[in-house]
């Protein structure tokens, strides 16, 4: 009887040292950017008017944007290191990007995307996981999964995702930031790289009190 209690014990003490083991391991692997980005980049606004005029509308702010988005000299990765080495660089920018941009806000960096944005738990093999701010030992939702993360990691004021069935909503949730996905068509597609083309909308991630 003595012998089957101190081998409970035993158990329960070796577990304990496993969960707490793997838990430094889980906040050793969080890196400064939480995961997010795949590649960093500027893209700056153009020079303010003169007055009267009115300055951007978006001057001060600054985004990312999910590895689906053509950015002009950039190569769109699409969370696959294989589609990487057989695509070039694209040869334009997206026009959602550029109407951003235009707008006054400044475009930091891509952001991981799920492989292929198939998945919606964020994981992404190649790339990395993101690491969910509020949750670290919770996954972040995806496919936008890095877009979310950005957002909820105080990196960006605001990021752009796609929704084909839940890509920035899903997230949106897990990382406890605000996720709209517009009315479909609402927003050009061009430059974006398609994963259902009757069904995507280009979204977008922001804090509640943006």
């Amino acid at each position: 009887m003595a012998s089957s209690s101190a081998n409970l014990w035993v158990l329960l003490g070796l577990g304990l040292a496993g969960i707490l083991i793997l838990a430094r391991k889980r906040k050793k692997a969080v890196r400064e950017d939480f995961g997010a980005f795949v590649e960093r980049l500027q893209l700056l606004p153009p020079p303010q008017p003169a007055p009267p005029k009115a300055p951007h509308p978006l001057t001060g702010l600054s985004f990312a944007v999910s590895d689906i988005f053509d950015i002009n000299g950039y190569v769109t990765a699409f969370g696959n290191p294989d589609w990487a080495r057989t695509h070039e660089a694209a040869s334009q920018t997206s026009s959602v990007i550029s109407t951003i941009v235009e707008a006054g806000a400044t475009c930091v960096g891509k952001t991981v995307v799920t492989e292929m944005a198939f998945s919606i738990n964020g994981e992404n093999k190649h790339y990395g996981t993101p690491t969910n701010p509020g949750a670290p030992a919770r996954v972040p939702g995806g496919s936008s999964s890095g877009a979310a993360v950005a957002v909820a990691a105080d990196l960006v004021d605001f990021s752009l995702g796609i929704d084909t069935v839940g890509g920035v909503r899903l997230p949106a949730g897990f990382c406890c930031v605000m996720g709209f996905r517009p009315s479909y068509g609402a927003v050009s597609h061009t430059g974006v790289i398609a994963v259902s083309p009757s069904l995507d909308s280009i979204g977008m991630f922001y804090r509640k009190h943006f």
